[in-house]
Parts: C-alpha cells; structure tokens; sequence
C-alpha cells in the first residue's frame, strides 16, 4: 500500500514533516506496543441500550468476558458506524447514521476504536483523547492559554496537511481492530480515525463523514469517500484552502468529496413539522418556554450554564420558563450546579439513571405541559448521549456550544464555543436561520435569552426556516451518507 503520510491527494509532505509522522509512530508503538500481528477475536451483539431504538449492534474486538454466543455479520445489509467516544459529538453523529441505516432497512453495526481496551488501536486513542480534553478543561480556566495555544491549535494546527500526514503513520497502529471484520461491509466512520484505520486495514467501502464546518487536515482520510455537511466545507476541502499556507495545492479528487446535508437522526428529522407547529402554539398561547441545556465534555462553560439558570430562576417560578439540564455522564457538574445555585436544588425535579422514567418525561413533554427545572443524567453513554436527543423535540430552543449540535433542527441559542472551529458552526446555523450568531460573552448570551422569552418572531421565525430547510433537503446527510456507503458496494 502506498505511504499515506509521504503524499496527500498528490501533495508531497516535506520531509522533515515526514520524518515526524514516523518517529510519532515509533513512540506510540514503544509505549503501547505493536499488536499487528494478533489475531483478535470478534464478537457480535445487540446494544443493550440502544440495540431496541436503533436496531443497533455492538461489535466487539478482544472482549474477554464470558460471552461466547455471537451474532453473525450481516454481509448483505449491514453497515459499520466507526467511531472513538471523544466528548459526545462523534458518538451523537454515529447515532444518527445508525438511526438513518436502521430506518432504511440496514443493519447499523457499532465500533467504538477507543473501547477495546487490551490493543494498541484503544490505547493511542485514549492518550490522544485524554491530552485534548486536558487541553479543552484548560482553555476554558486560562484566557492566555486559550489565546495563544488552544485556538490557534484548533484552528490553523489541525488544519496543517503535516498534522495529517503524522495521524495517518499513527492510524497504522490502529489498522488491527478491523482485521475479523468482513471486509466487504461498508464503513461510516464519524471520526477520521476510524476511516484511516479502515483503510490502512483493507476495508473496501469507507466514508469518512466528517463533522465540522471549518477545513482542517486533521479530517482526511485519503482511500475513503469524504462527506461534508455544507457548501462551505464543500469548497474549503476541494482546494484543500490553507492546509500548506498560502500554497496553491493540487485539489481533492471530485469523486472523494460529497455534500450530503445535516448528520441528523431519523426520528429528529421526520417530527420536524410536528415539533415546530407545538413550538408556535406554545409561543402564541404564551405558554412556558422550554430550555434545553446540555452540558458535555466535563463540564465545560458550566459558568455559563450557571448565569443563565440564576437569571432564569424567577421565570422558572412563576411558569414562564422551564428547564432541561442534562449534564450527560458527569453528575459532578450537577452536584457543583447545586452548590452554586441553591435556589436550583429546591426545586429541581431529578430524572437519574433512571432511562424508563426519562423516555416517559421526553414522551409526555411531547403534548403535554412543562415546568419547573428537569435534571438529567445516566452513568452509560449511550443514554447520556441520545437523552439530549430525546428532549430536543420537546425542546423550544437547544442551548450550547457551536458544535456538532449546530446542526441539529431545532432553535439553538449558541453560547462561546470551545475552539476556533467550531465558530463556524454557528456562523452555518445563523446563515440558514435555525440558530443565533455565537454569544461570546454572558450578558449577550442573556440578551439572547431575553429576546427568546420576550420576542413573538424569532422562535417562530427559526421554526419557519427550519421546515424550509427540510425542504430543502439540508438535514438529509445522514441518509445520504448510508445511501453513499452501499451504494459504493453495489458499484
């Protein structure tokens, strides 16, 4: 196989950018080992969290539990959502593909490459994981930091075609996890990680669905189909836009790059009429107004979170606001929220780990009446996770961070993201009118607020644009993306 990291889409990398993708390499196989030459067992199971909603199964590399039954690959319509548990957008992007494979009569197949613990593959990823989210905490802690490492990190160092060339040495290490794996099965991998190792590993059908609205190196994964959620990541990862600064580099490939739309869940998409129409009733009927929060990572911007809970206590009181706040898997960021806020801890009603009784709450919200204050959290990701889902479509306005969650269909109000990339998310969601421009500081994020509370147009105007841009077909990306994967097999 030729060298991935010597030249990109025709691109030569200098050789001192080379020298470093290899010696990368090296280290990692030092510290972690070389497991090329294993021949890890493959099992195969339902989810048992989201196997039922989402005809999901798990797959499974290296398991040394006592499951010894497994269930057999289905080779003619099953589809592999590849992915790395990195916060909670890639496993948010992969359940959208799941839930779009799965309505379309496929059979969604999970691998998570950061969850086999015992091979080289899981514990690349979890270093790597764990120095960025090391680094995400700080930034928000540190202005300095933030100012002169993390954002230009995030903005211009991932998007470097060197970064590239060392991920793709790295992706080498990870290639083994899918050598039991029937290599005829189409892969969507929703982190470029899981597209490389797919690739590096001889899977024949791989697209790499990339998330983010601003074009980075960090997401190529040359070998694979690339899909991208808008026009605007379209035109950058064509000309590969500053990737070499200001170099003219030689382009992608026509047939390597796709514009799909929106990585948006089945269920999210087809009760895209339904939601909007309750939101203007809601709004015209002066009902109490639903905020969803949601507060991933570990914590980050709950300083934020907790400015907006104070000032909208007082309206929670007296019924003209009501809260969601999911804080996802980390109850700590409750339990700090409660130290912070004891106003909060009086009244709010706790829905804990307890997924019968949250499916119940999301379910009634959808007719009937809210108020009050609603915590959410489950120790399991893949609850914590589709939670926020589930209470989105209740939800009148989504409140959080520009990040995959921009380009969801429902009203978003954007408080100051974590990264300069995700900028670009926000700007994307105010340019098609289903979210705000990014608040980068408190009392404009509570301005915002304000306006959702007191405005009669721009809750409904959003819900306007969002059936428009349904459409429109702008949150179709991720039935494109399944209908791309199998269709590569066909041909």
């Amino acid at each position: 196989m030729e060298d991935k990291s010597k030249k990109i889409y025709g691109n030569d990398i200098d050789r001192r950018a080379y020298r470093k993708a290899v010696n990368s390499k090296k280290r990692f196989a030092k510290k972690y080992g070389d497991d090329s030459r294993k021949n890890y067992p493959v099992t195969v199971n339902k989810n048992k969290y989201i196997g039922d909603a989402l005809g999901v199964y798990d797959v499974r590399v290296g398991d040394k539990s006592e499951v010894k039954e497994t269930e057999k690959f289905d080779t003619k319509s099953g589809i592999i959502v590849g992915n790395i548990r990195m916060g909670f957008g890639h496993y948010r992007i992969s359940m959208a593909i799941a839930s779009a494979a799965n309505a379309m009569g496929y059979v969604p197949y999970w691998m998570d490459l950061n969850s086999y613990e015992d091979t080289t593959c899981t514990k690349v990823i979890k270093a790597q994981n764990d120095l960025y989210s090391l680094g995400s905490r700080f930034s928000q802690k540190s202005r300095l930091f933030n100012h002169f490492v993390w954002e230009p990190m995030n903005y211009e160092g991932f998007r470097k075609l060197s970064y590239n060339a060392s991920d793709q040495k790295n992706a080498e290490l990870m290639a083994p996890v899918y050598k039991n794996v029937p290599k005829e099965i189409p892969v969507v991998a929703t982190h470029v990680w899981p597209a490389q190792a797919a690739v590096h590993a001889g899977m024949k059908y791989v697209v790499n669905a990339i998330p983010d609205n601003w074009p980075m190196a960090l997401h190529l994964s040359e070998g694979s189909i690339h899909t991208v959620q808008t026009h605007f990541a379209y035109q950058g990862y064509r000309i590969l836009n500053g990737m070499n600064g200001k170099k003219v580099l030689n382009p992608m490939p026509s047939e390597s790059l796709i514009y799909t739309g929106h990585y948006i869940d089945h269920e999210l998409v087809a009760g895209i009429e339904t939601d909007c129409q309750a939101r203007r009733e809601r709004k015209k009927n002066k009902k109490t107004m639903r905020f969803l929060l949601t507060i991933g990572g570990a914590g980050a911007q709950k300083e934020i979170f907790a400015h907006i809970i104070r000032y909208l206590l007082p309206y929670v009181k007296s019924e003209k606001a009501a809260l969601y706040v999911n804080v996802g898997d980390y109850k700590n960021v409750w339990d700090d929220l409660e130290r912070e806020i004891p106003e909060m801890s009086d009244i709010a009603i706790k829905h804990f780990d307890d997924w019968d009784d949250t499916t119940k709450f999301a379910n009634d919200a959808l007719t009937g009446d809210v108020t009050g204050i609603h915590g959410f959290f489950h120790k399991n990701i893949f609850e914590a996770v589709y939670c926020t889902n589930l209470l989105m479509r209740s939800a009148d306005v989504l409140v959080t961070k520009p990040s995959e969650l921009a380009f969801y269909p429902v009203p978003k109000l954007f408080i100051r993201r974590v990264g300069g990339h995700e900028q670009w998310g926000a700007i994307h969601s105010a340019e098609i009118g289903d979210g705000t421009l990014e608040c980068r500081d408190i009392p404009h994020t509570l301005q915002m607020i304000k306006l959702f509370m007191n405005d009669d147009k721009l809750l409904c105007d959003m819900c306007d644009n969002i059936e428009a841009n349904k459409k429109a077909g702008i949150y179709n990306g991720a039935y494109e993306a399944v209908k791309i994967a199998m269709n590569m097999k066909k041909e």
